[in-house]
């Protein structure tokens, strides 16, 4: 991604030209129309952070917390687990606990690679802008790796929690965009996940905790959520 930047640089006129004659609403697809594609923070945010890495941050988050407990109840091996002097709530915040550990890789690893590729291609861009960034697409997709979590333990269908929680990324994400251009929907695109991480823009303005509130509280509650219902509900083992 980043030895494409030298190209981009080049062509930053037409590109800018282009950018300014596409909808709006594609435009706010892909981060906004504060972003200058010829400028590193500018290219990375429309090719990278805006939807790429989201995407590949959210598949995981959703796989892995979809599948956490309902994956072992359908496969049969959750009684096992249970059978042992363990409780419940132990049981699914080590679940959560590895999700956190998983994501944290995941986001180190995509830090790392950035941070090569903006010193081979010298692109201005700070480290601490690149972990805010980073940091901030991990939250976002953590999100609804816990809805999923969730949903799991209330359900206990891996399959009926990884369909629920990608149709709330699907509805959220074309609420955010679609509120750029259909005045009525614009007072609710702060219902979306996607408006926190779009608009904060970290890897321009840093990160800062009031953007991180939406996206902590949205983690708690959900997280509190799972917890209840899987200590209470009727296991199918």
């Amino acid at each position: 991604m980043c030895a494409f930047y030298p190209t981009i640089q080049k062509s930053a006129v037409e590109l800018e030209a282009y950018m300014e004659n596409m909808p709006e609403a594609i435009v706010a697809a892909f981060g906004g129309a504060d972003n200058n594609i010829a400028s590193p923070e500018g290219y990375l945010n429309v090719e990278y952070f805006s939807m790429m890495l989201p995407l590949m941050f959210i598949i995981y988050a959703i796989g892995f917390g979809s599948g956490a407990i309902a994956g072992e109840e359908e496969a049969g091996t959750l009684d096992l687990l249970l059978a042992n002097p363990i409780p419940r709530w132990r049981v699914l915040l080590e679940k959560f606990l590895a999700m956190v550990g998983g994501m944290a890789i995941l986001s180190f690893m995509t830090w790392l690679g950035l941070a090569v590729g903006i010193y081979a291609y010298d692109m201005d861009i700070g480290l601490g802008q690149l972990a805010a960034a980073t940091f901030s697409s991990a939250l976002l997709s953590f999100s609804f790796g816990v809805i999923a979590l969730a949903i799991s333990c209330l359900t206990g269908k891996r399959g009926m929690s990884m369909g629920i929680t990608t149709a709330l990324v699907a509805g959220t994400y074309l609420l955010y965009v679609l509120a750029q251009v259909a005045e009525p929907l614009e007072k609710y695109q702060k219902l979306s996940p996607f408006y926190w991480y779009m608009t904060a823009n970290p890897l321009a303005n840093g990160l800062k905790l009031g953007d991180m509130t939406f996206f902590i509280g949205t983690i708690g509650i959900f997280l509190i959520i799972a917890l209840f219902a899987f200590q209470r509900r009727d296991l199918a083992v």
